[in-house]
């Protein structure tokens, strides 16, 4: 039924001419979260805890001008709202929140819940909009976080993040990296300490890490991978799929 599901949704970006409003939520590669071997604590832990929802006008104050941008190009109706729950290094509970794409939203959701269940640390899920929408602020807080509509640098092509079709995770601890005219760019600036990926340190993804395995159990594609540049934080769909969703921003 999913493969049906999505071959639909790829014939209706066809006849889509500029952008792919109330993209269908069906992209869900292997969401089988289920809850029938919790608790009835836990289950209302989970149901208060993990919920999708559109962006309504409280949310859409909150990203107006930062995150969704004055000259933002997706249309607010394709992102959607992501309450979680995730535990820090030392096993506390803290809440998160994310802005993505509809068409991952419950991609997302089933991830976060398999990483909540086991523990995995991740010590902020905040909207980049708490941090004016600025990326190296977020990052060199080590947040975790989705949607912010930019360009890519000197082109005219919407990135992944703008689209709400990447997330990143413990960004801190998983720097960004590239090699520049000989010169090294690091992401975020403070994350030196992390550049070499055969060191022992917390938060860290390799592809022996859970995160990595759900993300790409998932469909997604994870930034380490990546040989002309690293980007260890970052998982994104693939460009195949981005392109038939969004055929007019490529």
């Amino acid at each position: 039924m999913k493969k049906k599901f999505l071959t639909a949704a790829l014939i209706l970006v066809v006849a889509t001419p500029t952008f792919f409003v109330n993209p269908p939520e069906v992209f869900a590669a292997n969401v089988n979260f289920s809850t029938e071997n919790l608790s009835a604590a836990e289950k209302e832990i989970f149901e208060k805890g993990f919920y999708v929802k559109k962006i309504d006008a409280e949310i859409f104050a909150r990203i107006k001008g930062k995150s969704f941008k004055d000259d933002c190009i997706v249309p607010v109706e394709d992102l959607r709202y992501i309450h979680v729950l995730h535990k820090n290094l030392n096993g506390e509970t803290r809440e998160g929140e994310i802005v993505c794409n509809a068409y991952i939203a419950y991609d997302l959701l089933d991830i976060f819940q398999k990483l909540y269940l086991a523990n995995y640390p991740i010590e902020k899920i905040r909207l980049v909009d708490e941090y004016n929408a600025d990326d190296e602020t977020s990052m060199r807080d080590n947040n975790s976080s989705c949607f912010n509509f930019r360009f890519i640098s000197h082109t005219t092509r919407v990135s992944k993040h703008g689209l709400g079709l990447a997330m990143d995770i413990n960004t801190l601890y998983n720097p960004y990296i590239k090699e520049v005219d000989g010169k090294r760019i690091l992401e975020p600036a403070t994350a030196e300490d992390y550049v070499d990926r055969k060191k022992k340190f917390p938060y860290k993804i390799d592809k022996k890490d859970l995160c990595y395995k759900l993300f790409i159990e998932h469909g997604f594609e994870w930034g380490g991978d990546w040989t002309t540049r690293k980007d260890y934080q970052h998982f994104e769909i693939k460009s195949d799929i981005v392109k038939m969703l969004y055929p007019n921003f490529f």
